[in-house]
């Protein structure tokens, strides 16, 4: 091979294929190259631990796990380069594969799992949440996700060459595809994680200003919370100005325009229709009328209610959308056709032939079958012995796990594929109120059917996470020709990596913080716990709320818009979603300014390695910043941060971020 063959990808890699045309990945199939070794894996785990943590934090703070493809695929990059290994990209890959199990387990735990904690503080010992149980939880799901995918690994990523964009994948692959280019993108990255986590760690450490800005800044804006239940928030955090840029303009937008109905429209109207009402029937605890809460408690009491119908709804309409693509699967898993397909692959060829087909070798079909087998009786018995103790229960409980995750994992698949973003905590919750009705149905409630429903919710969700990011890295390893076998064999050590360090992030972050207490926003596991609650003790479930959300969904589907993100931000506290349409905002701002394509497309992808270091220094210092907290280490001046002028200088210091990262992309 020459040196172009080597560093530029085939000119056919991102359209549709003409007829009786083939693609030629980059590492030619005839022939072996370095991936999985000592140095592969090595760091594969590191990438694992480290940003399973990472995104642990960010996670649990503001509803939204980046994905650290991108950063994995760039620190790679830049060891093997400064390590001068040679033929470094199946290696490369190898390591962005492991270490991207951390955003995918980390989604399916911490969407989930929390609630377990937070549930635990109001019924005790009943709720208990433990280690082992989180850890199994999410181990088992992610190990059934990668299990469930592998039979679609075809059809997603060559059957579909050219028609599904990859947006994530694409971005990934470009930064592996070029060594050089590569090691010098980890320069940026790498300054950009510095500010981005000091910044952040500043802010939570030191508290030198407020980490959120409002209109209660002023006296008229207090007044217009108080009476109009009006406020304006934004978090002004590196980490999520980061998130925004990487979502771009148009999902940030939908996003804020979801949250603004309902911060600006629901909790407004809803003050003004029930003044003097006490809206009880949902949840007994509230004994405050409607008209004397603040806009922050109308928005957690009923407003989160109407976000969740919409989730739940638009994952209803994903799978009705992705019906077709599930009934081919499931006609691939028929062992008649995967076993021929593989013994004409494996066997009736010469070894020639074989060698020549090395690009698309997969796990054999025994091994995903008996895998599979194997992966449900262990989730079963930790059902039954460890959770249900009963084996009713966990005879429904294993069905319900099976048959939701499989039927989603195309969903998940799909939206990774199209649009770079997975919808996995809309039918998680849906998963819950499934399992939820169903469990009672057979008999268990109260805090046990609580800790089994969130447990099955902590395997779908995981599972469904793991499918959705491990199509990613196989399309990645499509486009440059290695192996999937060895990518699917060494994700099950990446997965394993992530369970046992989110597991123990989780229990450090609930002693830190407390989830129950609300200051780690966990915006996902709250819903959980809310949705989950009432069904299990018998209060019954604000669906007059979740259906307004569900119809919300629909009415978006029938008008072209995408109602996944606009239920997000239905849901998710307003202080966290600006901030992602001010980084939606940055981002087309630096990719429109020149005449020149080249020159804006060179400062979108600059801008895109900025972002991912503000996120992951960002996050990484946060978990710093919550270890130290954890030993002792409060740093925190309260007195100060109730002072309106720490607002006042964490606009000024938000406004100087954002005008860093603009001239950063222009260098």
């Amino acid at each position: 091979m020459n040196k172009k063959e080597q560093t530029q990808l085939p000119e056919n890699a991102f359209r549709e294929l003409k007829e009786g045309e083939e693609y030629k990945p980059l590492m030619s199939p005839d022939r072996q190259y370095p991936e999985v070794n000592a140095w592969s894996v090595t760091w594969g785990i590191v990438m694992a631990v480290l940003f399973s943590a990472a995104a642990a934090y960010l996670g649990l703070k503001v509803g939204q796990v980046f994905e650290a493809a991108i950063p994995i695929a760039i620190i790679a990059v830049g060891v093997s380069t400064a390590a001068k290994r040679k033929q470094g990209l199946g290696e490369n890959v190898i390591i962005q594969s492991i270490g991207a199990c951390s955003g995918a387990v980390v989604a399916g735990a911490i969407f989930t799992l929390p609630a377990i904690y937070i549930l635990q503080a109001k019924y005790g010992d009943a709720m208990s949440a433990s280690f082992f149980k989180v850890f199994f939880a999410s181990l088992l799901g992610g190990i059934l996700g990668i299990l469930f995918l592998i039979p679609f690994r075809k059809y997603f990523v060559k059957d579909m060459h050219g028609k599904y964009p990859f947006p994530e994948a694409t971005a990934t692959t470009q930064v592996l595809v070029s060594g050089e280019k590569g090691g010098s993108q980890a320069k940026p990255l790498l300054l950009a994680g510095i500010i981005g986590g000091l910044y952040d760690f500043i802010v939570s450490t030191f508290g030198w200003w407020n980490e959120n800005f409002t209109t209660r800044v002023v006296g008229f804006g207090e007044t217009l919370a108080e009476k109009a239940k009006l406020v304006f928030k934004v978090n002004t955090g590196a980490a999520v100005l980061g998130l925004g840029f990487i979502i771009g303009l148009k999902y940030s937008f939908i996003i804020c325009i979801g949250s603004l109905a309902v911060w600006w429209i629901i909790v407004p109207g809803m003050a003004l229709l029930f003044p003097d009402t006490v809206l009880n029937q949902w949840d007994p605890t509230i004994s405050v009328a409607v008209g004397d809460m603040s806009p922050e408690d109308i928005f957690k009491a009923y407003g989160k209610s109407i976000g969740i119908g919409g989730i739940a709804m638009s994952g209803v309409i994903g799978i009705i959308k992705s019906w077709s693509i599930i009934k081919a699967a499931i006609m691939r898993l028929n062992p008649k056709n995967s076993a021929t397909a593989m013994v004409q692959n494996e066997v009736g060829k010469s070894a020639e032939t074989a060698e020549e087909m090395r690009t698309d070798k997969d796990l054999p079909f025994k091994i995903i079958a008996v895998g599979t087998v194997l992966t449900l009786i262990v989730t079963f018995i930790f059902f039954w012995l460890g959770v249900m103790n009963n084996l009713l229960f966990a005879v429904v409980g294993i069905l319900l796990v099976a048959v939701i995750a499989f039927l989603f994992t195309t969903v998940a698949a799909n939206a990774i594929a199209i649009v770079g973003s997975n919808p996995v905590s809309g039918m998680t919750l849906m998963t819950l109120i499934l399992a939820s009705v169903v469990m009672v149905a057979v008999g268990m409630e109260g805090p046990g059917g609580m800790l089994a429903a969130l447990i099955m919710g902590g395997v779908v969700c995981t599972a469904l996470s793991v499918a959705g990011s491990f199509i990613t890295d196989l399309k990645i390893g499509y486009w440059l020709g290695t192996t999937p076998k060895k990518q699917e064999t060494w994700k099950f050590l990446g997965t394993l990596v992530s369970a046992a360090t989110v597991g123990g992030v989780m229990i450090v972050l609930n002693q830190t913080y407390n989830f129950a207490s609300g200051e780690l926003a966990a915006p996902q596991a709250n819903a959980m716990a809310a949705v989950i609650e009432p069904l299990m003790s018998g209060v019954g479930a604000p669906w007059v709320l979740y259906a307004i959300g569900a119809v919300i969904a629909i009415v978006l589907t029938f008008c072209k818009i995408p109602a996944l993100p606009f239920a997000l931000g239905m849901f998710i506290p307003i202080q966290l979603n600006i901030p992602l349409l001010v980084g939606g905002a940055v981002n087309w701002y630096v990719t429109s300014r020149s005449k020149n394509e080249d020159v804006n497309k060179e400062r979108g992808e600059k801008g895109t390695l900025i972002a991912s270091g503000f996120i992951a220094g960002g996050a990484l210092m946060g978990v710093v910043s919550a270890l130290m907290r954890f030993a002792g280490l409060n740093m925190l001046n309260n007195e100060w941060l109730q002072n309106s002028l720490s607002e006042v200088l964490s606009l000024a210091a938000y406004i100087c971020l954002i005008v860093y990262f603009i001239r950063a992309t222009k260098k």
